[in-house]
């Protein structure tokens, strides 16, 4: 089977509002979203929330933000009426997701259908008589299933609790995944399966079947994680009479010795990301990367070159590698591309208010720091002194040996040149050659960050302009003359 489709191409994307958006969603979103452009098909958010107890609406906002913010726009769903807009266009963010619990009569109606057709069944089996017989099969070396004992079950009794279990016929599933090839399962291994609680409340393996039917899903591109349950799926879509989607799962995501993945990063969201100043771009590519390459084995692309390069045969079946320090390498690769005023915008929300007064001066700061910066919010530590001089030892504006004399006097001829600003730097420089260079520039460059580390003293006199230069180098003479 290959991936190119015969028929329109309709993905989705159906995170549980029972946690915030995270790396592996993001990931998985990204791949149908992508498969969804390559194709021109459309690419769907269903939110699961027929957990009722552990599902909130703070979740389901930070998951349909965090798509958003990384541009992951879906093309199909309830119009939100705050939007402004009537008519509706592919890949303009305009919908509102699909919600499983605004679905509830269309579960019904398909539950009823498995329990007249005698395919599913009402089981009053305790917690403890269910325990009970786990426990013997396990103790027994047999793979713990459902016994079967309600089979016979034909009616509802609404006054003890249940659940509706479907029959599992003994047999075997074999499909195509298009990133694993032939997949097998014995279902003599599963046992009867619960599939709702109620008629009304279906779980998971059914209500994705249903759904996914409705919805014209065409192929299902998820994690590996959710392997074990395409078997099940797969047969209730046959008891059902339906077709089933073409599947692709995923690699796992592994920590750099290929274990798995600690919940430290696991379990970050990708607001979190967000907060910590990685850019959209940069995720979205670091995402890609994840158990995807191109034929070229790059590192960077667009979003644009991804939609154009993406190919599900190019996924790898074995886990993929999170690296923090490809991720940091990759944002501070992003940064540098930016023009200095696109990222002085993209900065303001991670310095203090008062830094924006002057964007002109913000601006130029941005420009000569840009090198250096690896995340946004590494930003004001690496630039404060340009707007406020941090106190620092006298004993740094000395330069290896050199006496605090020899020090003093290169900081009074500099302030003397400083002071006719247009021609300063040649001049320094011609000093520099003259009386060494690391004996002068090191003391300026210290006058004027108060930092061992910062970026050259000229690029620095160019952002202070001429005032602030003599004023930061009068403060330095003074340190070394009362020390």
């Amino acid at each position: 089977m290959t991936e190119n489709p015969k028929k329109e191409v309709r993905v989705r994307i159906a995170p549980s509002p029972t946690g915030s958006l995270h790396l592996g969603t993001a990931r998985t979103a990204l791949f149908n979203w992508l498969f969804a452009r390559k194709h021109e098909g459309t690419f769907i958010l269903r939110i699961e929330d027929t957990d009722l107890e552990r599902s909130s609406q703070e979740h389901e906002k930070n998951i349909i933000e965090g798509l958003q913010w990384l541009g992951l726009n879906w093309d199909e769903g309830p119009i939100n009426a705050d939007s402004g807009a009537d008519k509706r266009e592919k890949h303009t963010g305009n919908y509102g997701p699909y919600r499983q619990s605004e679905r509830l009569d269309i579960y019904e109606k398909y539950i009823k259908k498995l329990l007249q057709e005698n395919k599913a069944y009402y089981c009053f089996c305790s917690k403890e008589e269910l325990e009970e017989e786990r426990e013997a099969m396990l103790s027994q070396g047999l793979p713990p299933k459902y016994s079967g004992r309600c089979r016979n079950n034909h009616e509802p009794d609404f006054s003890r609790p249940s659940v509706i279990r479907f029959r599992v016929p003994e047999t075997e599933i074999i499909f195509h995944d298009l990133i694993r090839g032939k997949v097998k399962f014995d279902t003599r291994l599963i046992g009867d399966i619960v599939i709702a609680k109620d008629l009304r409340t279906p779980l998971y393996n059914l209500a994705v079947v249903i759904d996914d039917f409705e919805m014209k899903i065409s192929h299902v591109i998820r994690g590996e994680d959710h392997i074990s349950n395409t078997p099940k799926q797969i047969l209730l879509q046959n008891a059902l009479g339906i077709e089933e989607p073409i599947y692709a799962h995923l690699p796992l995501i592994l920590s750099p010795d290929r274990s798995k993945l600690s919940k430290r990063y696991l379990e970050t969201s990708i607001d979190d990301y967000r907060r910590e100043g990685y850019l959209p771009e940069t995720l979205i590519n670091f995402l890609a990367l994840l158990g995807w390459h191109s034929e070229e084995d790059r590192e960077i692309f667009s979003l644009g070159e991804l939609i154009k390069e993406f190919n599900l045969r190019r996924v790898q079946k074995g886990g993929a590698v999170f690296n923090l320090e490809k991720l940091d390498w990759l944002n501070g690769q992003y940064i540098m591309k930016l023009e200095p005023d696109k990222l002085a915008y993209r900065l303001e929300n991670f310095v203090p208010r008062d830094w924006l007064k002057d964007k002109e001066f913000f601006t130029k700061v941005v420009e000569i720091e840009k090198a250096r910066i690896k995340r946004l919010i590494d930003f004001p530590k690496l630039v404060g002194f340009f707007f406020e001089l941090p106190d620092y030892p006298a004993k740094l504006l000395i330069w290896d040996k050199t006496s605090k004399e020899n020090t003093l006097e290169n900081l009074r001829l500099i302030f003397s040149l400083v002071e006719n600003f247009a021609g300063a730097e040649g001049k320094i420089m011609a000093l520099a050659e003259s009386r060494g260079r690391g004996e002068t520039l090191w003391p300026l460059r210290v006058a004027f960050s108060g930092q061992a580390a910062s970026p050259g003293p000229f690029e620095i006199m160019k952002a202070l302009g001429r005032e602030e230069s003599l004023k930061r180098i009068e403060t330095a003479t003074s340190k070394l003359e009362s020390s």
